[in-house]
């Protein structure tokens, strides 16, 4: 079964996935909000949206995993990462 890691700070938390998990169910880190960061080949999706559409997609394509906790009391260096940058219609080269 896979595990995945629930960062957290006293302000935010953070569901870390790799890219190729991300791919795996049909998503893209674009598909996320700028709340969420990526570097070293994952992302980052912050707890409060963009953790559940991956949380869906992964359940309805791949199954059942375990989540594991690792928490700060101080500033999380996932905050110093790069944000996603989400592309939006408008933005899309045809």
């Amino acid at each position: 079964m896979t595990t995945f890691t629930f960062h957290s700070d006293p302000g935010h938390g953070w569901l870390e996935v790799s890219t190729s998990e991300l791919t795996r169910v049909g998503l893209f880190p674009s598909d996320f909000s700028a709340y969420s960061y990526e570097g070293n080949g994952n992302v980052y999706l912050e707890e409060d949206c963009d953790a559940s559409v991956f949380v869906q997609a992964y359940e309805q394509r791949v199954g059942a995993f375990q989540c594991v906790t690792k928490h700060t009391d101080f500033t999380h260096w996932i905050r110093r990462l790069r944000r996603i940058e989400s592309i939006t219609d408008d933005e899309i080269p045809f």
